[in-house]
């Protein structure tokens, strides 16, 4: 039998392409889950890839489940990434379904194996998901995507290549200049205490003495007063000046810890936001990963008696093309 003349088979035929190589050269459709995912796929594949989020800014991946039109965006994807069911815990259900159909991969097994990561502090063996807040374990997820959509176009495997170089090298000066801004805090100073535990690896990487959190690593269950209490009484303890709220959440729980926490004769302030588990809004310099990176370690610096030092020159194409100094 005949395969059918479609539209796209007489366009090609008109153009004198072969139909195979026109639909080779189109655009891979990728859906990644969260931001940080995204910015990096859009890094390395260009035009070769149109490259769409699921969950956007301001929005808790812990929390978030799929609705109808999610799953018509991941039944109209042809390459699917995600980061892990220990992140995107209800979203879990539904992305193993799309495996058997979609190329679907898990970023954390396609990539680390188990020494390359950190455990919940509260739940031993649990797998702390919140990688890209070490930009050197993060890149390590960019050959991974390039190899993944390379499979799918080929003949964009050299724009591929020279993308992931390029890329890469910025992520490496990036992580320099976090470790190099981090350093500039005094160290009885260097203790990051925020709303929801998922600065462990940030901590790990750039010399936090010590990390603390109200919620823990997921953001399903509720912190309890206790909760509350027990990091009130270590910024009393430590003296610390300033904590943070991240984007993703209610700051309730904070302000919360900031009252008791002043009830007690500490007077600690509020030192701004981070973002956590999503990037800034699209179309802003926070709503990329390095951008992402850049204004956390910034607000942290800056709120603990830090200094933040210019831009490396690797990223100053990134500084341009948002219109922000070096």
């Amino acid at each position: 039998m005949r395969a059918p003349i479609t539209a796209t088979t007489t366009m090609a035929l008109a153009l004198g392409i072969a139909p195979g190589v026109m639909a080779d050269e189109a655009p891979l459709r990728v859906l990644a889950t969260i931001g940080m995912i995204a910015d990096v796929a859009h890094n390395v594949a260009g035009p070769c890839a149109e490259i769409s989020t699921l969950i956007g800014a301001g929005t808790d991946p812990h929390d978030y489940s799929a609705t109808p039109r999610d799953v018509q965006a991941l039944a109209n994807a042809e390459l699917i990434f995600y980061v892990d069911a220990a992140l995107e815990e209800r979203l879990a259900g539904v992305l193993r379904d799309f495996t058997d159909r979609t190329p679907t991969i898990g970023l954390v097994s396609a990539t680390f194996s188990a020494a390359d990561l950190l455990d919940d502090p509260d739940a031993p063996g649990t797998l702390d998901p919140h990688l890209w807040m070490d930009v050197s374990r993060w890149a390590q997820i960019a050959p991974v995507i390039a190899d993944a959509i390379t499979e799918q176009r080929p003949g964009c495997a050299q724009d591929i290549q020279t993308n992931l170089a390029q890329y890469l090298l910025q992520l490496d000066s990036l992580h320099d200049w976090v470790g190099e801004t981090i350093a500039t805090i005094p160290s009885s100073q260097r203790m990051l205490v925020t709303a929801h535990d998922a600065f462990n690896y940030y901590s790990d990487a750039y010399g936090i003495a010590a990390s603390e959190a109200i919620e823990g690593l997921s953001t399903t269950s509720e912190a309890s007063i206790r909760d509350i209490r027990d990091v009130a009484t270590f910024v009393v303890e430590n003296n610390v000046p300033a904590v943070f709220v991240e984007t993703t959440l209610n700051p309730r729980t904070i302000d919360a810890m900031i009252a008791e926490a002043q009830s007690m004769g500490h007077d600690v302030t509020l030192g701004g936001e981070l973002y956590s588990d999503a990037m800034g809004d699209d179309g802003t310099a926070d709503g990329t990963y390095i951008g992402m990176i850049r204004h956390n370690t910034a607000t942290i610096a800056q709120a603990l008696g830090g200094t933040v030092p210019p831009l490396p020159d690797a990223l100053h194409g990134w500084a341009e093309t948002w219109d922000m100094a070096h």
